[in-house]
């Protein structure tokens, strides 16, 4: 009988487990697998450089040739990788479009972007959006609103026309068919400053890429104004416009362009977050062009527009 106790206690006796949890003041365990990681860098440079050779994948992902081909044949037979082998060059396969689809359906790109909308709402002291292209439009796809007594310009899931306010730098790096498209139809007037002249608006979106950034005045709603920047996908694609939205009484000149720099800084932040590497324009950089003295690219019956680069797969 007392053996039977003993060997009771000895089973409820609750075992220490040798891990030591990092809130418990242990040091936090570093749980990367290193191969995943590297993987996961192969992935990141099939996005920015392919098509390409083995060699120029292996050398932007910083890893061997052996480990790049090993890991390139292992995504190949998952449908992820795709060599053309005529020609010895690899690409992203198309399995990654149902990985891009679901990341979009999950809201991925807005989940990854509120804190640094929270953090440029609460330095600028104003409201701040989040704005993707949806084929011929735009949406809104996240909000922060600073103050609760703060006028809301745009709510999610709002659509926008592509040719005014804030939309237009989503517009200037669309693809050369959409911005086709966009100039080629009736373009509505929302304001009496709204712009709808085709060659002013095709001269403009050259003048946006040369600056980096966008500020529009009541456009699109009357008394509000915005301050926009690009956010760019590991790619360098546009994938979002992230802007500052506020009445035209807490913007007056030269508030708006004291905020230039914010804006970008936090849209340079989010892009690194995405996985963009050194594409965004620095924050107050000078424009590499005098963009007033730009070409006209809008010409009837012509498909000469200045071509973005076209959108990844967050839309």
């Amino acid at each position: 009988m007392a053996s039977d106790a003993r060997s009771t206690a000895k089973r409820r006796t609750p075992v220490k487990t040798a891990v030591k949890r990092a809130d418990e003041g242990g040091p936090a365990r570093d749980y990367n697998i290193a191969a995943v990681g590297r993987a996961l860098d192969l992935l990141e440079a099939l996005a920015r450089v392919g098509p390409a050779p083995l060699a120029t994948l292996a050398e932007a992902a910083g890893c061997t040739r052996t480990a790049g081909f090993r890991l390139l044949r292992t995504l190949q037979a998952r449908g992820f990788a795709i060599q053309d082998e005529a020609r010895g060059l690899w690409r992203l396969g198309a399995r990654w479009s149902v990985l891009g689809r679901a990341a979009a359906e999950q809201g991925a790109l807005a989940a990854t972007a509120m804190p640094f909308l929270v953090e440029l709402g609460n330095a600028s002291g104003e409201n701040v959006y989040l704005r993707v292209r949806d084929g011929m439009e735009s949406e809104t796809v996240a909000i922060y609103q600073t103050d609760p007594t703060l006028r809301l310009y745009s709510e999610v899931g709002k659509r926008r026309a592509l040719h005014a306010g804030s939309s237009r730098l989503l517009l200037a790096h669309a693809p050369e068919t959409v911005q086709t498209q966009v100039l080629a139809q009736r373009l509505p007037r929302f304001t009496p400053a709204t712009r709808t002249d085709p060659s002013w608006i095709a001269a403009d979106l050259y003048r946006i890429r040369t600056r980096g950034y966008l500020v529009t005045s009541d456009e699109v709603v009357a008394g509000a104004v915005s301050v926009a920047a690009p956010v760019r996908d590991t790619a360098g694609q546009v994938v979002a416009a992230l802007f500052i939205g506020a009445p035209s009484m807490r913007m007056r000149p030269p508030r708006p362009r004291a905020l230039v720099s914010l804006v970008l800084d936090t849209a340079t932040r989010l892009s690194q977050a995405l996985g963009a590497e050194g594409r965004n324009v620095a924050a107050g950089a000078a424009p590499k062009a005098d963009a007033a003295k730009a070409p006209n690219p809008w010409t009837n019956g012509s498909n000469g527009l200045h071509t973005g680069s076209p959108h990844s797969i967050f839309r």
